[in-house]
């Protein structure tokens, strides 16, 4: 199969579909892979690394496109939407309940359209969704930190504190995998750290984590507003597989947030559980609004390209290299990588983007 790795055009998204290392491999499975020019450049990767595994190097993007299955990071922008066609595999990330338009688009074009996002295992883990979540909430504290100076806006607020001063006081909203990550850096930093989240058994879990690091909260309106109004830092990391996050922090409750605090969502992407968060860019990351700092970037782990691309590779492989062998007869062999299917034949074939968008079905 012919494979082809554009490059990413989303605002600073410097992460690319396949690394060398992946060209290799899939050139030596007897399969053709094609790389527009600088694709790996913000990842470490140069056009020679990519000739040396095997790779071809195609100068324009038109050509790349062309290629039988496209492997990506991130969902093609307006501009790419041209280049979908039928009988064409398109595998990346796609967050499609929040964007009627690409899924229109999809639809329209007759493409074989696969969501890592929506992959999914026999236990519900989201395998290659994963590798991102780890790197999106390790960072979301990063970030967090880094917005509450002064000099960018924020409180002023140390995380960690000091001796005779408050830490800060970080609240994560979920406690899936983004959760626990933001939490073990907020947690190492010295903060004082809130999870909410619905599900007993995985806060039984993170007591096991955490022990008496911080508190564990049953999330409720009531538990939400008393924590977010008082935190410095809040962290979204609510996720709802294939449908848009719902809204746990409405305007009201940002208004009685401190002036200076922050919010950073990681589930932007999908909507975003914060009503006055709306998507940003790493160029223009955050924006306030009633006295508080917002970030809504939704390609987070695209500031650390060479770890995030290797960490997403060593989990979307296994099913590029499916892909590549059998086309879309390895949706049937495989149950994980059929989930993750969400358009063919000019259909909109997930459940719950089909339940997102009924008119389009």
């Amino acid at each position: 199969m012919k494979i082809g790795i554009p490059k990413e055009i989303k605002d600073q998204e410097f992460r690319v579909g396949l690394t060398p290392a992946s060209v290799k491999v899939c050139t030596e499975a007897g399969n053709e892979v094609f790389i527009e020019t600088e694709a790996g450049w913000g990842a470490g990767f140069s056009d020679s690394d990519y000739l040396n595994a095997g790779g071809h190097i195609l100068s324009d993007t038109r050509d790349v496109w062309k290629c039988d299955m496209i492997v990506k990071v991130k969902e093609p922008l307006s501009s790419e939407y041209e280049f979908l066609k039928s009988e064409q595999l398109l595998f990346t990330y796609l967050h499609l309940a929040a964007d009627r338009k690409l899924t229109k688009k999809l639809i329209e074009s007759g493409v074989t359209a696969i969501a890592y996002e929506t992959v999914e295992l026999s236990d519900q883990r989201l395998p290659l969704l994963t590798p991102m979540s780890i790197i999106a909430g390790r960072l979301s504290v990063q970030f967090g930190a880094r917005f509450l100076e002064r000099q960018q806006g924020g409180r002023g607020v140390l995380l960690g504190g000091v001796p005779g001063v408050t830490p800060g006081k970080v609240v994560i909203l979920g406690g899936g995998i983004v959760g626990t990550e933001a939490a073990k850096i907020a947690v190492g930093l010295g903060a004082k750290v809130k999870i909410l989240d619905i599900n007993l058994e995985r806060l039984a879990y993170l007591e096991t984590v955490f022990g008496s690091r911080l508190e564990l909260l049953y999330s409720s309106s009531s538990a939400i507003e008393a924590a977010v109004a008082d935190c410095d830092l809040l962290v979204g990391a609510v996720l709802v597989p294939g449908r848009r996050s719902p809204v746990l922090v409405p305007k009201s409750l940002v208004e009685q947030m401190h002036s200076g605090s922050v919010i950073i969502d990681v589930a932007v992407d999908q909507g975003g559980c914060v009503e006055t968060l709306r998507p940003t860019s790493h160029t223009n990351p955050i924006y306030q609004e009633l006295g508080v700092v917002h970030y809504g970037v939704p390609n987070m782990p695209g500031a650390v390209p060479w770890t995030a691309t290797q960490a997403l590779n060593n989990s979307t492989l296994p099913y590029v290299l499916q892909l590549a062998n059998y086309g879309s007869k390895a949706l049937d062999m495989n149950p994980g990588l059929a989930k993750g299917l969400n358009v063919k034949n000019h259909v909109l074939v997930h459940p719950a983007l089909r339940e997102v968008f009924p008119d389009l079905n």
